[in-house]
């Protein structure tokens, strides 16, 4: 996790979140919390990242739209960097 950029951790809590989002559904999510306009050369490049990190799994909804999915690897590197910063928040 410590090669991920913030808006990557972003990604991975919001794919977290929510049943196999759609990249649009993400962007809808990611929307309410970043300022600046999340673009399509934007968002897809970094979700490419996380699958070839083996971090989120992406599958077909159908032959427009994708689905992305943590892999149990990508929800233990989630849930551990999680654990380290709330030791931070929480004192």
């Amino acid at each position: 996790m410590d090669d991920l950029t913030g808006f990557q951790r972003d990604l991975l809590y919001v794919i977290a979140d929510i049943d196999r989002p759609s990249g649009q559904t993400i962007r809808d999510e990611l929307d309410d919390y970043y300022t600046d306009d999340i673009t399509h050369g934007r968002l897809y490049p970094n979700l490419d990242t996380l699958v070839t990190k083996g971090l989120v799994e992406k599958g077909e909804l159908d032959r427009r739209t994708n689905y992305y999915e943590l892999t149990d690897i990508g929800d233990d590197q989630l849930r551990t960097h999680h654990t380290w910063t709330s030791q931070y928040i929480e004192s």
